[in-house]
């Protein structure tokens, strides 16, 4: 039987509804055809300009940590509960004052004008016609001012540049255009050598924002200021009024110490292993950093997230949600905003039936009980 078939009764999404899809880029799939699988990346490699694929897909030096973020949730085993009643299963959850309609966001990412020719404005119509959450990327190919006019709730995320002017300016822009927190992400002081083939990447030339954020036409002011310290999250907190989430810890006492900073959040990621290789998974640094900052700051994660049954098992190690990265981009390219729709939905549903069948009518009904050998 199909999922659609086995999958329990799910309660209405109970965010607030965003603006409908937009449609996808002519001669692509239809959207039902877009869900989490481990199969999406090759599908969207064959619509792709070579180029693009290689930039969203590359990880740092011999990609260990690239190729070893998916494996580290498939490693952990689940202990069901049985004789619990999941006649009706939701999924919702609320994050810093959000209702969302599943516990999965649709992460940073650059230059999605790369994947379809509505860049992020399409993928923001398609995260929240699925009652999710974008984070925005700072590298976007989009205005925020466009974005904003598709996109549901929706968080900025920021790089500390070397002209702290560009970043002011960057921030404020995103406040006015109405985002609801900030995603400052301190893992990126210098960007690596990845796995490409050097191709040029096929952004539009005559496009202002695209030669700003591009590689190879960035000016030296637009790159990470490498000298960033913890007075940072204040200092961003400060300049924005939102609260600032950090993302890209991997340690339990770097975790400590951006709390006691005013981080309003923690995100445990490496990167999608496109910066230090041989970090360790996302999966395996969770449980530690949930025990360092406890219930006093949401905990997200994302890296290697490719299927509903990962997000539970990141539920039970102690994250509120997930982040997608490479996933979203794929559904991007293969079906535009309805491919997104199709993508947030199937996790949702992918969750549904895992948390149906290990015995969770509610997301707050997740521990780490559920893991064999614990958390």
């Amino acid at each position: 039987m199909t999922t659609s078939e086995t999958a329990p009764a799910t309660e209405p999404a109970t965010g607030t509804p965003g603006p409908p899809a937009a449609p996808g880029a002519p001669g692509t799939p239809a959207a039902p055809a877009v869900r989490a699988s481990r199969d999406l990346a090759a599908r969207a490699r064959a619509v792709l300009p070579a180029a693009a694929y290689e930039f969203y897909a590359a990880g740092a030096d011999e990609e260990i940590s690239a190729g070893e973020a998916a494996d580290a949730w498939r490693d952990r085993r689940l202990l069901p509960r049985v004789l619990r009643d999941v006649s009706s299963v939701d999924t919702g959850t609320e994050l810093l004052g959000t209702r969302l309609a599943s516990p999965v966001l649709a992460g940073p990412t650059a230059f999605h004008r790369m994947a379809h020719d509505e860049g992020e404005t399409a993928t923001a119509a398609g995260v929240a016609a699925a009652g999710s959450l974008l984070v925005l990327s700072s590298r976007a190919t989009r205005h925020p001012e466009e974005v904003a006019a598709a996109a549901g709730p929706w968080w900025y995320q920021v790089y500390w540049l070397r002209d702290a002017e560009i970043t002011r300016r960057q921030v404020e822009r995103a406040v006015a255009a109405g985002a609801r927190a900030l995603v400052l992400t301190v893992d990126a002081p210098y960007v690596p050598p990845r796995a490409t083939s050097g191709l040029p990447l096929p952004l539009p030339e005559d496009d202002e924002l695209c030669r700003a954020v591009g590689v190879g036409t960035r000016l030296p002011g637009w790159e990470q200021d490498p000298s960033l310290g913890l007075d940072a999250i204040g200092r961003l907190h400060r300049m924005s009024g939102l609260p600032v989430l950090v993302k890209g810890v991997l340690r339990a006492d770097d975790a400590r110490a951006c709390v006691a900073a005013g981080a309003a959040g923690v995100i445990v990621s490496n990167h999608g292993g496109r910066q230090l290789d041989r970090a360790v998974a996302p999966a395996e640094a969770l449980p530690a950093v949930v025990a360092a900052v406890g219930d006093r700051v949401p905990v997200l994660v994302d890296g290697g997230v490719r299927t509903g049954t990962d997000v539970l098992v990141a539920l039970a190690l102690g994250a509120r949600a997930v982040l997608l990265g490479r996933p979203v981009v794929w559904s991007l390219a293969l079906g535009g905003a309805a491919g997104v729709t199709a993508l947030l939905d199937s996790y949702r549903t992918q969750l549904s039936t895992a948390m149906a069948l290990a015995g969770c009518a509610r997301v707050a009904d997740i521990g780490p009980d559920l893991l064999h050998g614990g958390a």
